[in-house]
């Protein structure tokens, strides 16, 4: 799957003479992949986009193995957007909008007006994380931003830029003391990157490769950067899944659900539009408990 490692990607940097670290997202063909599932007017795609790369971003930052969910909700024009990125950094993503009430070039309080995002991070040990952020910033960017400073957390930056072709993410994080103990000092070096990444324009982290990007930044001090680590678009949606979806209904009503719809229950997946038959036979077998792995004979 991870054919095209060059474009859709995040790559770490540590600056080596203070106690700052960065990463960088970068996805063209993964986003690509979520844009050709739905017709997205232009203002929703960016948007989506930029849901992605704080995905992406996210993902390396809190160091988990399980599934990060970022879920935005409002009763505005955009009343969901929906991102999820695996701690393999496998994203889907998926946005609901009433495309009467959408304008060209609207921002993200004209899509989503008192509008709030949940971050769950569901890891495959252990607790469940759930945290909500007001999306009361003028971006995405600054509403995550403004998120880690009332959180108490890590002091974390965000940069997200998306157009329809090009989803980007920056991102820059203080970490604990280390290599500089006194107070003013870390200050000052993290109002210094700060300050620099904040002359980055979006047309430059949208056509610029990382190395360029971090160069016309930050010249003047010692940067190191890690490898990459391939981001690929994968729906994890199954059969099975979608079965299970039936089951949950109980016997009686997947039943009569198959005979409402004319022999054959059709599950649609949100996110990729793959679609799952279930006909008597299938429904039948499942709650046998004989399983879903392939459509019944009856079917063709």
């Amino acid at each position: 799957m991870h054919d095209f490692p060059d474009t859709d990607n995040t790559q770490r940097f540590m600056f080596d003479d203070s106690d700052v670290r960065g990463e960088l997202a970068s996805l063209e063909r993964s986003y690509a992949e979520v844009l050709a599932k739905h017709p997205y007017p232009e203002p929703v795609a960016q948007l989506l986009g930029e849901m992605l790369s704080a995905a992406a971003l996210l993902v390396g930052t809190l160091k988990f193995d399980g599934l990060l969910v970022l879920q935005a909700r409002s009763q505005g024009p955009v009343s969901l957007l929906m991102v999820e990125c695996s701690s393999e950094r496998e994203l889907r993503g998926i946005a609901r909008y009433d495309e009467s009430l959408i304008q060209p070039g609207a921002t993200l309080q004209d899509l989503m007006p008192d509008g709030t995002l949940v971050i769950n991070i569901d890891p495959r040990h252990g607790k469940r994380y759930q945290s909500i952020v007001d999306l009361e910033g003028e971006n995405l960017s600054r509403c995550l931003s403004d998120y880690f400073v009332q959180s108490e957390q890590l002091p974390t930056e965000f940069w997200l830029y998306a157009d329809g072709k090009r989803a980007r993410g920056f991102l820059l994080q203080q970490l604990p003391p280390e290599r500089l103990k006194d107070e003013d000092e870390r200050k000052a070096s993290w109002q210094h990157v700060r300050a620099l990444a904040n002359t980055l324009t979006a047309e430059e982290l949208l056509s610029l490769d990382n190395e360029t990007v971090l160069h016309r930044l930050f010249h003047e001090d010692a940067v190191r950067m890690f490898d990459v680590q391939p981001l690929v678009f994968r729906c994890s949606c199954s059969r099975e899944r979608s079965a299970n979806a039936l089951v949950s209904l109980g016997v009686e009503d997947a039943q009569q659900l198959v005979a409402e719809h004319s022999g054959t229950v059709e599950i649609d997946c949100q996110f990729c539009n793959q679609r799952y038959l279930f006909d008597a036979t299938d429904v039948a077998q499942l709650f046998a408990g004989g399983g879903v792995d392939t459509p019944s004979d009856t079917r063709h």
